[in-house]
């Protein structure tokens, strides 16, 4: 028999006065999985993170961890009680207790010795780049320090179950990569579970094993990082994963993963397919930037450029409407210039390009 979800949710509610912030959620997190929490400002992520913590009751339904009931609308387990560690947005560090100090004590509560754990609460400093600020407590540190502290706090825990509540926002790219590592490495290596809740696609999609986006207190799309962005549910789940251009050409999607399109006077059949509710019919059909690159048959103009380092990306003028192409190296191209573009994939949706 298979065990239970590290946490499951069951036709979660969240109001705080007479609007949701959730509304029925239905959310599982298995054991040494990451799912990813991606949504907006607003969306109600925070709010499920709290719920699993223990902060937040329900208006109704459940949150069970590891098979075991924690909350409900008349039942709710304390924060204490729950086999959970959380990265806050805001900190919430101990203003008495300096760096090494914050990530010594759970190790501490969990019985390790004052001279181990202290040495282990410096290694994971040292692996956040602030082990130099080990004795400074958090009025002495900037606010990515003390995000770093944090996280680390939080990874000396050896919880079950990690809640990651946009834990890099304030960090430099550089750090973040290396933290998203250390995350993953812990996390992986203790066989704990994780929900990351982050407004940034990039981010969601490197870290989890599923990602589910939340829009205004509702689950849009839950599925693996390639599924929500290779096959976004609609236009608004498309946005938030990743750039995207929306052609209006006429186009039928040919069984389960090959899509016709005419644009202008060429007709071609590439890979792709289409989300539920788009019609044969449908003229809304997303590209993202990587499927398509310059050279082909299609006729276009270029409207505007951006070097990005590795690749440049166009925006072409196109008699199907704007697409973004992406393009390996430095710009071979200028505005204005007339240029041949080629597609190997598209998605259908439904709905019509303007809408979110």
């Amino acid at each position: 028999m298979s065990p239970p979800p590290a946490v499951r949710c069951s036709a979660l509610t969240v109001a705080y006065t007479h609007e949701p912030v959730l509304c029925d959620v239905d959310l599982t997190v298995q054991a040494d999985e990451v799912v990813a929490v991606l949504g907006p400002s607003g969306s109600g992520k925070s709010t499920l993170l709290g719920c699993v913590a223990g902060f937040v009751p329900p208006r109704g339904g459940e949150v069970h961890l590891a098979g075991r009931m924690v909350a409900s609308s008349n039942r709710s387990v304390p924060p204490e009680s729950r086999d959970v560690a959380v990265v806050f947005q805001q900190y919430a560090l101990w203003p008495h207790l300096s760096a090494v100090d914050t990530v010594a004590y759970p190790l501490r509560r969990r019985g390790v010795a004052a001279a181990e754990a202290h040495r282990q609460a410096t290694e994971l400093l040292e692996r956040m780049g602030i082990a130099g600020l080990a004795a400074r407590r958090p009025a002495e540190l900037s606010g990515g320090q003390q995000q770093r502290v944090g996280l680390a706090r939080a990874l000396a825990r050896a919880a079950s179950v990690y809640l990651f509540d946009e834990p890099t926002a304030h960090l430099d790219t550089a750090l973040r990569s290396a933290l998203q590592e250390e995350m993953t490495e812990r996390r992986r290596t203790g066989g704990a579970a994780a929900l990351y809740a982050t407004h940034d696609s990039g981010e969601a999609l490197a870290v989890a094993d599923r990602v589910a986006l939340l829009r205004a207190g509702r689950l849009v799309q839950v599925g693996t990082p390639t599924q929500v962005y290779e096959q976004p549910v609609d236009l608004w789940a498309a946005r938030l994963t990743g750039p995207a251009s929306v052609l209006t050409v006429p186009a039928e999607a040919v069984g389960d993963d090959k899509v016709v399109l005419t644009l202008g006077e060429e007709t071609i059949r590439i890979d792709g397919g289409r989300a539920a509710g788009a019609t044969g019919e449908a003229g809304t059909v997303l590209v993202r930037p990587e499927w398509a690159e310059l050279g082909g048959p299609l006729p276009g103009t270029v409207r505007q450029t951006w070097y990005r380092g590795p690749h440049t990306d166009y925006r072409l003028d196109t008699p199907a409407g704007g697409i973004d192409v992406r393009h390996a190296g430095a710009p071979t191209a200028r505005r204005g210039e007339r240029v041949t573009w080629s597609l190997h994939r598209a998605w259908a949706i439904a709905g019509a390009p303007g809408g979110s």
